[in-house]
């Protein structure tokens, strides 16, 4: 099998109660049917749930295990992980997700869930929406179970007035929620254990209320996590680097990451080009390691498009 092209996957669609249709209005994109409420596009994922797979029946697990090096790069030869070790989606939220937390690493086992850090990339933002992460100043663990009887924990979450282009890091044990309004690009630890801890005393798609996760939760949130604020972007565009995912924002011409190397492009909006392919808004392409040097030159469409660069750090 050789690895001189783009490796692109079919997106696996997460029907959703906040979710809506803007993966197909706002980026194109050919949905399953025609009236579910789609949340979620798992784009790049290893997960027996809902793996990815390529157009040639190739699965993204296949190419963990089987062709590590020629499409992830030697530098990731040594990684103990049994699965690819990102997850990476476009989330469409019509309405508020649930407030809910992550698993830390100090607290996954113990709780029989995996711990998730994960980035938000706002892609588009209505005016007013809002997310919620962290805490207010001064709330206590006392502050929180008392909003939590009284049915208030949006009075005690930090919020954060939510604009297209912002980045926010949510590393595993802070309390947070996606806003109703808001298209986001979120690259995550392989991990799909979430706690809800407040729901907004809403139903689910059964017409019942969705299980809340107190105990996991109250075990998981940190106390002492106040007002975190979005992401500053470094000159050379760089989001987040942490010991999970290095991201960077994009959008002038330049190479995809250096031969010998695996990168991952999701495009925000517009087009880019990269050797003979044209990637719009919506897709996401893997760079393996083994493309030559001269086809990973990224071309924009013009001044609109924007695309992040996703790294496995070694």
């Amino acid at each position: 099998m050789k690895f001189n092209h783009l490796i692109r996957f079919t997106p696996v669609y997460q029907s959703r109660v906040w979710g809506g249709r803007r993966m197909e209005t706002l980026l194109g994109a050919t949905l399953p049917d025609a009236t579910t409420p789609f949340g979620e596009a798992w784009a790049v994922c290893d997960r027996p749930e809902a793996p990815s797979v390529t157009a040639e029946g190739v699965s993204l697990h296949e190419l963990w295990t089987q062709h590590r090096e020629a499409v992830f790069g030697q530098g990731l030869l040594a990684s103990t992980s049994p699965t690819f070790p990102l997850l990476m989606k476009i989330l469409d939220a019509c309405d508020d997700l649930s407030i809910q937390v992550h698993p830390p690493a100090s607290m996954a086992a113990e709780l029989k869930g995996e711990p998730k850090t994960e980035m938000w990339y706002i892609a588009h933002a209505d005016p007013g929406a809002k997310i919620y992460a962290g805490l207010k100043p001064g709330v206590t663990r006392t502050d929180f179970e008392t909003a939590l009887a009284k049915g208030t924990v949006a009075d005690v979450v930090h919020v954060i007035e939510a604009r297209t282009g912002d980045c926010l890091f949510i590393p595993s044990g802070r309390v947070h929620a996606i806003g109703a309004g808001l298209l986001i690009y979120e690259i995550q630890q392989n991990s799909d254990t979430t706690y809800r801890v407040f729901d907004w005393n809403r139903v689910g798609l059964d017409g019942k209320p969705r299980a809340l996760h107190v105990e996991e939760s109250m075990k998981s949130i940190d106390f002492t996590d106040f007002e975190p604020g979005v992401q500053e972007i470094a000159a050379d565009g760089t989001l987040v680097t942490c010991e999970y995912f290095d991201v960077k924002v994009c959008h002038e011409a330049k190479q995809a990451g250096e031969e010998g190397e695996g990168v991952t492009l999701a495009v925000v909006s517009g087009e880019i080009r990269v050797g003979g392919t044209v990637l719009k808004a919506g897709d996401f392409a893997l760079v393996p390691a083994a493309m030559e040097a001269s086809a990973r030159e990224v071309k924009p469409a013009d001044a609109k498009s924007q695309w992040l660069e996703i790294r496995v750090p070694v």
